[in-house]
């Protein structure tokens, strides 16, 4: 099925759930406080816009259909993408607009993104929560790609070429203190629901290969044991320093970050989650996410549990049950991150051809009261549906409107 009809299918199975459920009569009784979200990633135009250079009604229109799709689905939160490298989708005086509008960093694309989503998103009774991505500058290594204003072009030393890409090094406190400017800009200008990192932090482990901190390291690391105790430090410095200043610029609005879901494994530390992952976020990307829960600096976390129930390395009720135990008691509320971009990918395994596997996460949450709603990936899989796994969760567990818990 092409991609235009499989969307079609897709609305229409969703517009049949909500018409057979009473939706759209009269308004239901709310279920209880639950978030339902997705994410709109706009990096490499994933999901939106379709293209660069589309026009600024056409780019309008894509966005806005995202957000019909979102209502249709019972859904109640956006996770818009804002800042995929280094670059804005609203009018920024810290960075360039982004190449993902015109197919030119820097171009005006002649109407304000993230204002437009803001604005239509609380129009439906959806949450619009701005996705950042804080240390991500390219997805190349030629800063003479970048628009000639760019803060990396203006400031080289800034910058770690490492695995094919480019990055702001963590390890400089001027660089903590710009990028926090610069996304904080977006909260001083909108009336955002919340404020939401990524899993990019340090870059994921490329073989063979070193991100050269060394002068930074030299400058700053001396008063802790080794590099990467340093390293983790320069994280939870970002997490702390944003978390403070969104409370301060709008109080109302929360701060949330969706890490990769393996803090450790159990083989690697006792309190980690019975997992045998290849990627460890406290080790490899330096983020202490069980921290940051325990210690209550963030308002949510949604660790990406994108694996299959029974899945030998990373279980998704292992993990679901780990996460559930590091929320308890406190005040950061857990989502859990699901990936619907495998429901019905050839390349996946047997559990994810099979429309219930998304179900049955839902199905086994709500047996821990920690969690407290799913956030799925991402906006092009919920339009296009390939297999009615989206559908069949809101058939089974969206069948009444909820509110995001606050």
């Amino acid at each position: 099925m092409g991609r235009v009809s499989r969307r079609a299918f897709a609305l229409a199975a969703l517009s049949t759930l909500t018409s057979a459920s009473g939706a759209t009569a009269a308004p239901q009784r709310r279920v209880s406080a639950e978030t339902r979200g997705v994410w709109v990633a706009t990096v490499s135009n994933r999901d939106w816009p379709s293209q660069p250079g589309l026009s600024a009604d056409r780019q309008r229109a894509e966005l806005v259909a995202h957000l019909d799709t979102a209502v249709r689905a019972r859904l109640n939160t956006v996770v818009f993408q804002v800042r995929p490298t280094a670059d804005a989708l609203w009018p920024s005086p810290y960075e360039p607009w982004s190449q993902y509008l015109t197919g030119t960093q820097g171009r005006d694309p002649g109407w304000d993104p993230l204002g437009t989503a803001v604005r239509e998103a609380h129009k439906r009774g959806l949450e619009l929560h701005a996705w950042f991505n804080p240390y991500r500058v390219a997805n190349h290594t030629d800063p003479t790609r970048l628009a000639a204003t760019h803060p990396a072009r203006k400031h080289p030393d800034w910058v770690v070429p490492y695995g094919g890409k480019l990055y702001y090094n963590p390890g400089m406190p001027e660089v903590r203190a710009f990028v926090q400017d610069a996304m904080l800009d977006a909260v001083r200008r909108y009336p955002l629901d919340a404020v939401h990192f990524d899993d990019y932090f340090y870059p994921y482990p490329v073989a063979g290969q070193t991100f050269d901190d060394d002068a930074a390291y030299d400058r700053h690391g001396g008063a802790f044991p080794n590099r990467a105790a340093w390293r983790r430090d320069n994280i939870d410095r970002l997490v702390r320093e944003t978390a403070a200043r969104v409370r301060r610029i709008r109080p109302a609005a929360r701060f949330g970050i969706s890490p990769f879901g393996v803090w450790r494994n159990a083989g690697t530390d006792p309190l980690g989650s019975d997992t045998r992952a290849g990627v460890q976020t406290y080790d490899d990307l330096h983020a202490d996410t069980r921290r940051w829960v325990r210690e209550g600096w963030i308002d949510y976390i949604v660790p990406q549990l994108y694996w299959n129930i029974g899945f030998a390395a990373a279980d998704y009720a292992a993990l679901l049950r780990w996460w559930a135990e590091v929320a308890k008691g406190s005040r950061t509320k857990l989502y859990l991150g699901e990936a619907l971009y495998k429901a019905g990918d050839p390349a996946q395994n047997a559990a994810w051809q099979d429309p219930a596997e998304l179900s049955r996460h839902l199905t086994l949450a709500r047996a821990y009261p920690q969690a407290r709603g799913h956030v799925f990936f991402a906006a092009e899989e919920v339009a296009a549906d390939r297999i009615g796994a989206m559908a069949r969760v809101v058939a089974d567990h969206y069948q009444r409107p909820a509110s995001p818990p606050r």
